[in-house]
């Protein structure tokens, strides 16, 4: 990769923790460095349209949706590595997604939100989209009595996960599903965030978010980045900023660990579901 390269770490962004994402970053781009590396980007992205940098063959360094990743990325991405957060819904480097509702909501499962409001960050999200679908999809499968749709009365786009939960607590939606990282990031830096909402259930695990760079980087490239994500993983000085994010390792996966999103897709697809309604 010659020129000015870009690098962002749009996915756990908060406000409250972009001091701790710029010290992460820093701490990366010092590694990349010592690994030889030139032309590192001394700030992250945060401007543009969000995801249009994961098509920019600039990209030397970013974290990416998993659904973007298994559908179109992978033409313009690398895998880099997958992150694994301290999150007690996280598995290694696997994650689920939360089905939230109010505290004092009646419902015990997920066939009592029937005919009730969803609310999605966005309709290219696996964690808020994609899981809830499939999960949806498969209760219609294995209820003959159910077959009728939509589900849903309502489904809003909230723009973030963080807005959906808004809805919840707003009662203008009465669940929403949350990447288990950002409810968690949430519980821990924005508590009122979740104020007066609980888990009813949880999607089934797939790899997290992963950290990639563009497909044009070369082999050579991908190794110094890697060993230079590892290096930061294992600083002392970032200590501080990846408890702040969560951050505690990350593991080298195969492209392929990621189909079980695109099943879940394929799943949702085969059963007559294809958009959440």
């Amino acid at each position: 990769m010659t020129g000015q390269s870009l690098a962002s770490l749009p996915m756990y962004d908060l406000p409250e923790l972009q001091a701790a994402t710029d010290a992460w970053w820093d701490g990366l781009a010092q590694a990349f460095r010592r690994e030889g590396l030139s032309n590192i980007p001394a700030r992250l992205s945060r401007e543009g349209q969000f995801g249009a940098e994961w098509r920019n063959p600039a990209l030397l360094f970013s974290q990416c949706c998993g659904m973007d990743f298994v559908t179109h990325g992978q033409a313009h991405l690398r895998l880099l590595a997958t992150p694994v957060y301290a999150t007690d819904d996280c598995n290694g480097p696997d994650y689920c997604s939360l089905i939230v509702v109010r505290a004092d909501d009646p419902a015990q499962a997920l066939a009592d939100l029937r005919a009730r409001r969803a609310a999605v960050n966005m309709p290219g999200s696996h964690s808020g989209y994609n899981a809830l679908r499939y999960l949806v999809a498969s209760l219609l499968q294995s209820d003959d009595a159910s077959q009728v749709r939509p589900f849903f009365s309502q489904v809003l786009d909230s723009g973030s996960h963080a807005a959906s939960l808004q809805l919840l607590q707003t009662d203008q939606a009465d669940c929403a599903a949350i990447d288990c990282v950002t409810f968690a990031l949430l519980a821990r830096h924005r508590p009122a965030a979740i104020h007066g909402l609980r888990v009813l259930t949880r999607s089934p695990q797939v790899p997290g978010l992963p950290y990639v760079c563009s497909n044009t980087c070369t082999e050579d490239t991908v190794q110094r980045l890697r060993n230079g994500l590892f290096a930061a993983l294992n600083a002392p000085h970032l200590a501080d900023a990846r408890a702040e994010l969560l951050l505690q390792d990350a593991v080298i996966l195969s492209p392929d660990a990621y189909q079980p999103i695109q099943q879940m897709m394929v799943h949702a697809q085969r059963a007559g579901y294809i958009e959440l309604s």
